[in-house]
């Protein structure tokens, strides 16, 4: 206020509307200095939480386009603004499957809105297919990026669809398949999990059946409706065993090379188990639906570390499902009845 006061001095004459013009400025500088200084940092949520050093920090919600910088060319900006349409349609509905392609990228399947949408984090786009050629898409649960073309199973076609960029069919296959559900690449390999049949199906990426392994039951190498798939750096593959209650591990060529979890309700144990995947320093993460959580295991099957519940709070969940995990640790979550995709990251080690 020193440096207010003298403006209003009688010495200098000056009338009110002149003093605040020349008041105005300093006193809002001095308020905006005030908020600055005085300001507390607002620390993100963090797992496991303070005092603990944290593993997982929450970083960011995902629900429409705008949330990852993308914006639509101006002339369709002015076509919605005038229509009031193309706003509602491009936000999440209930997103279920996630994958990253190899440039970082995510694939989001979204069973309530029955599309594909590609999150293009680079160039900043948000690109939507309902249909591909002449499929329209009924329940899309799992999708990925190889090269130019995209690959989605739909379980209700009981289909895998590749089309490219622009929504052009480029085949179709069924080989072996009644209910897919979870799809993932190794190499020039499909990794896709049909849930009816209780089995795993390798295709080629033209859509050439090569081989498959499991049955239904509960021991080694079985499933019971199986519904996600990943695989990691040295070529394992991850498969989610819902109904068992598990997670089971094989290699490339589908031999058996363990399994980890059980039925209960406490931590280290399964519900309904649905994403999994794995991050670079070989934690396995795997989302449980009914425990609205995120529980993660060293490559043994050890727990190390979980966090999520009911809720609509950053790490808290509704019916979550997929997860996805990319070079530097970021954790992608599909947050199903929340509409939106919850972004972590791992920052030590467990």
């Amino acid at each position: 206020m020193a440096r207010i006061l003298p403006i209003y001095s009688s010495r200098q004459k000056l009338s009110w509307f002149q003093a605040w013009n020349r008041a105005a400025p300093v006193a809002l500088l001095w308020f905006l200095s005030s908020l600055t200084v005085h300001a507390a940092p607002v620390a993100l949520p963090a797992w496991p939480p303070p005092p603990a050093e944290p593993y997982v920090v929450y970083v960011r919600d995902i629900a429409s386009p705008k949330d990852i910088g993308a914006r639509p060319a101006f002339f369709s900006r002015l076509a919605n603004t005038i229509t009031g349409s193309g706003s509602e349609q491009k936000k999440l509905d209930r997103p279920f499957g996630l994958s990253l392609d190899e440039s970082g990228n995510l694939l989001v399947t979204d069973t309530g809105a029955s599309a594909v949408y590609y999150l293009d984090l680079i160039r900043k786009q948000w690109l939507r297919w309902s249909s591909a050629g002449d499929y329209r898409f009924v329940s899309p649960v799992a999708a990925v990026h190889h090269g130019p073309t995209f690959f989605v199973a739909d379980s209700a076609l009981g289909k895998v669809i590749a089309f490219d960029a622009k929504g052009k069919v480029q085949f179709a296959f069924t080989n072996e398949l009644e209910r897919p559900a979870g799809l993932a690449v190794l190499g020039e390999r499909l990794i896709i999990a049909d849930s009816q049949r209780h089995q795993i199906v390798l295709c080629g990426v033209k859509g050439e059946y090569l081989s498959k392994f499991g049955r239904r039951g509960s021991g080694p190498g079985e499933f019971n409706f199986p519904t996600h798939v990943a695989v990691d750096a040295h070529q394992q593959i991850y498969v989610t065993d819902s109904l068992n209650s598990r997670v089971q591990v094989f290699t490339a060529e589908g031999r058996f090379v363990r399994a980890f979890g059980s039925a209960g309700d406490g931590p280290g144990h399964f519900s309904r188990p649905k994403g999994v995947a794995v991050d670079s320093a070989g934690h396995v993460y795997v989302v449980d639906a009914v425990f609205n959580n995120v529980q993660v295991f060293n490559d043994q099957g050890r727990l190390l570390l979980d966090w999520g519940e009911a809720g609509s709070g950053p790490g808290q969940f509704g019916l979550p499902n997929g997860i996805a995990i990319n070079s530097r640790n970021e954790i992608f979550v599909a947050d199903a009845y929340n509409h939106r995709l919850q972004m972590f990251r791992y920052t030590g080690k467990p």
